[in-house]
């Protein structure tokens, strides 16, 4: 049954506790308008009606006096719009355009609870979140391929020294691709010192009669 005769104050809270969009008729049997419009509420019962989500309801204010005072119905036909169980709309009157739009756009609101944005609840990235350990990933990759080509170009320059020497062996120890045992650094001689090498001591120009006579 699309629309539902709320028969006591329990039902009613039920209702509206159970129910995301609740449409309230409140009505009354000797009224005029009411019975006017009650064709045009019963087809939008029939087409929005959803079980535990949208509840189409008539409350006679004769017999259920206690809910209309509660609401502060004073005029007859009264529909209260409902969302979460909180009034929303209030329409007084026979007003078939007013109503059918009233309903429209709290039909587009959420369900009560935030259900509707449970969906963009679900666990998401921070922007630039992914870089630091990419970049921790790769740096260790990095290091470990230039070890990689460091190693193949000292195996090729010891084995080059090593194939055209006359001692393999002694060649490869003072190659400067030995990393085990790396050769001893070369001394510059006199010849490659700068100018303020030190020269060897040399004897006077000129010799005197002492020198002449102690070379006898």
């Amino acid at each position: 049954m699309s629309l539902i005769n709320i028969q006591s104050a329990g039902q009613w809270q039920g209702i509206l506790s159970s129910n995301n969009v609740v449409i309230a008729d409140f009505y009354a049997d000797w009224c005029g308008p009411c019975k006017q419009i009650a064709p045009h509420v019963e087809r939008l019962a029939k087409e929005h009606s959803k079980p535990n989500k949208v509840a189409f309801c008539k409350i006679n204010v004769d017999n259920q006096s206690t809910i209309a005072r509660a609401h502060g119905v004073s005029a007859m036909p009264t529909f209260i719009i409902f969302h979460g169980s909180q009034a929303i709309e209030t329409i007084k009157g026979a007003n078939p355009p007013a109503l059918t739009q009233a309903i429209q756009n709290a039909l587009k609101l959420p369900d009560k609870g935030g259900r509707s944005a449970a969906s963009f609840k679900t666990p998401g990235r921070t922007l630039g979140g992914d870089k630091p350990a990419r970049a921790s990933l790769q740096r260790p990759f990095a290091w470990h391929y230039r070890g990689i080509l460091s190693n193949i170009i000292t195996f090729i320059g010891l084995y080059l020294v090593s194939l055209f020497a006359i001692d393999p062996h002694k060649a490869a120890e003072m190659s400067q691709f030995n990393r085990v045992n790396p050769p001893p650094p070369t001394v510059k001689s006199a010849k490659s010192a700068g100018p303020d090498a030190r020269q060897p001591p040399r004897g006077p120009a000129f010799k005197t009669l002492a020198d002449l006579g102690g070379d006898e």
